[in-house]
């Protein structure tokens, strides 16, 4: 067997599951968008209908929210855990981890004993206060677990960051603002851009703590969901599941050609 042949045999299985488990998947979704009444047609109704745009925008918005929280968090966080060795670091690295063992159900029903209707801030404060089940609430669930997320790829960055560019900052009369601006954002910021597209991803296509929490608002996952389930409306659900994951593959290609490296998405 020449070498030649047995590098095509080793990339065989990655064939198979590519093709069974990505690509067939995929093009099913894109011809099940096209079998309805409508046909391609779909891809127009779905632009002109209110609902579907308001939720669209509505999971642009708190994504885009959730991410730029999620970096200040995060950046901040990282750099201080990085940059100190101080009593309880571990055990602090590891609350602020933590999210990433919870599914997103569980976060959701986290937001609602803390904001829902007998939830704590309802019960201790005056006006009776319940945001649970508004964007705000989402938007603090889907900051929850993005927090971990971003906070790992900045601290594997800042990790490599020599310290001696910071001394040499600071040598030369630059204040600690500068020293952060000029330097260390810089460095870390191919890091920053693809836990920021990988925070985004995320948040786009979360549903298990939309499902638990949106009952006030439209966002994209759930109203693919009630589209196949409640109405069967398979065609149309393909299409907006076609359009969540054009728009998301579109924010990690922009993210990968900024960042000069490989950005994932994780679940």
């Amino acid at each position: 067997m020449t070498a030649r042949s047995f590098g095509v045999l080793c990339l065989l299985p990655l064939l198979i599951f590519s093709l069974a488990f990505l690509a067939l998947p995929l093009v099913r979704l894109v011809l099940s968008s096209s079998e309805g009444a409508d046909g391609w047609s779909v891809y127009i109704r779905m632009l002109q209908t209110p609902r579907y745009l308001s939720a669209l925008l509505q999971t642009l918005l708190v994504s885009g929210a959730v991410t730029v929280a999620a970096l200040a968090v995060s950046t901040t966080a990282g750099l201080f855990l990085t940059r100190n060795r101080f009593w309880g670091r571990s055990a602090l690295l590891s609350i602020l981890t933590l999210p990433l063992a919870f599914p997103g159900v569980v976060v959701g029903f986290m937001i609602i004993l803390l904001g829902g209707r007998q939830g704590l801030v309802n019960q201790i404060t005056p006006g009776h206060v319940v945001f649970a089940y508004s964007t705000f609430g989402l938007f603090l669930g889907y900051l929850y677990f993005s927090i971990p997320r971003v906070l790992l790829t900045v601290m594997a960055a800042a990790e490599k960051i020599d310290p001696a560019l910071e001394e040499a900052a600071r040598s030369l009369g630059a204040p600690a603002y500068r020293v952060l601006w000029d330097v260390l954002l810089p460095a870390l910021r191919p890091a920053m851009v693809a836990a920021g597209a990988i925070a985004f991803a995320t948040a786009m296509g979360a549903f298990g703590t939309a499902f638990t929490l949106a009952t006030d608002i439209d966002v994209l996952p759930m109203v693919i969901y009630t589209e196949f389930t409640l109405s069967a409306n398979f065609a149309m659900a393909s299409a907006l599941s076609i359009a969540l994951g054009v728009v998301t593959w579109g924010v990690l290609l922009i993210a990968r050609s900024l960042s000069g490296g490989t950005v994932a998405a994780g679940g």
